[in-house]
């Protein structure tokens, strides 16, 4: 069974699975994930989905787009090199047991 570990700012885990072909924010939302809020429902135009990828996963997730980097720029925690918005992030097979870090606060 494909599974993510979404890791709170606490470092409590929640080990979800995952159906691929599905955002990693809806994965959040749908499996009651604290500290994903989701506003804008995943149209990249809130930054209220805002992840850290895993260090140890980051070259193994395609690049943020133009528009996603943008909206980086407005996260409520800081950026950081790994920053992604979890709705742009479609899960696969190739990110079977992806790690991911909840922000402090999302806005």
């Amino acid at each position: 069974m494909p599974h993510l570990t979404y890791v709170q700012p606490d470092g409590s885990q929640t080990i979800v699975e995952g159906q691929f072909g599905v955002s990693l924010m809806q994965i959040a939302v749908y499996n009651g994930v604290s500290g994903i809020l989701a506003d804008c429902g995943g149209a990249a135009s809130c930054a209220t989905c805002h992840i850290y990828l895993d260090e140890s996963w980051a070259s193994r997730v395609p690049s943020a787009r133009a528009d996603e980097d943008e909206m980086l720029d407005c996260t409520a925690s800081k950026r950081r090199p790994t920053s992604r918005l979890s709705c742009q992030i479609e899960f696969s097979a190739d990110l079977d047991g992806l790690v991911v870090h909840v922000p402090e606060t999302q806005g």
